[in-house]
């Protein structure tokens, strides 16, 4: 697995968008026991920290110290520096298991191998993540302009799992069907910005050129923003769920 947030993970702690309660809310209704769950590649502990609301132990596993290190504390969290390949111990089945915006990353084989080793029997696994956002007017098209132009060729491959909506991942599970849900988030300027900054791609773009491309959209952005202070925007939401049977 790539580790292309470690550099960066106040950042990623700071600005990345949190998944809609709604979502959760769904999860938990699917699950009548919930007494342990795995949330792998938790990064700063966005998902574990929601769990945790409601099941007794969560587990929260990461490759990066740097971002499990940006993770709020909580007693019934267990955080451990681990990939989502790894072969482990734990001394109890997961009632449920999530990956959010990560799953792309993974050895599916062995990722695949470790949720039937640990998933509880009825158990779900859920994998969650957010293709590119939008907005309104111009300032859609901006976004787009640097997505598809601008860092296109900068993205790693597997990030085209996110532009296939992880409809073209394996998935050896039996499958649940679930609605149809939208993260939208309010930002400033800056916040969005700095929303863009903690793209891999933009962080391989300034590697690869001496310059970040922000650069490059910043009088585009200012031109097209409006008089609003914060605008919203959407981003679609990417949700598979499997049953252990």
């Amino acid at each position: 697995m790539k580790d292309n947030f470690s550099n960066h993970a106040q950042d990623y702690a700071k600005f990345r968008p949190t998944y809609p309660k709604a979502v959760f809310e769904f999860l938990y209704e699917l699950i009548p026991e919930k007494l342990n769950a795995w949330d792998v590649a938790t990064g700063n502990g966005q998902v574990a920290v929601e769990l945790a609301t409601n099941f007794q132990n969560v587990l929260a596993t990461d490759l990066s110290a740097q971002q499990l290190a940006e993770a709020p504390q909580l007693k019934n969290i267990a955080y451990r520096v681990q990939t989502s390949e790894t072969a482990f111990d734990y001394d109890a089945k997961f009632d449920l298991i999530t990956v959010a915006q990560a799953i792309h990353w993974f050895d599916f084989d062995k990722f695949y191998a470790n949720v039937k080793a640990h998933l509880a029997p009825q158990g779900i696994l859920a994998v969650i993540g957010y293709s590119v956002f939008e907005t309104s007017g111009k300032l859609n098209e901006v976004i787009q302009h640097f997505y598809k132009n601008i860092t296109d060729k900068y993205w790693d491959p597997e990030r085209r799992y996110l532009d296939e909506h992880y409809q073209t991942i394996p998935f050896p599970f039996q499958e649940i069907t679930v609605p149809k849900f939208e993260m939208e988030v309010r930002w400033t300027k800056v916040q969005f910005l700095n929303y863009l900054n903690t793209w891999s791609a933009v962080k391989h773009y300034e590697k690869a050129n001496g310059q970040n491309p922000l650069e490059l959209i910043k009088a585009d952005v200012e031109a097209n923003w409006g008089n609003a202070v914060i605008r919203k925007f959407s981003f679609p939401l990417l949700f598979r769920l499997g049953m252990n049977t």
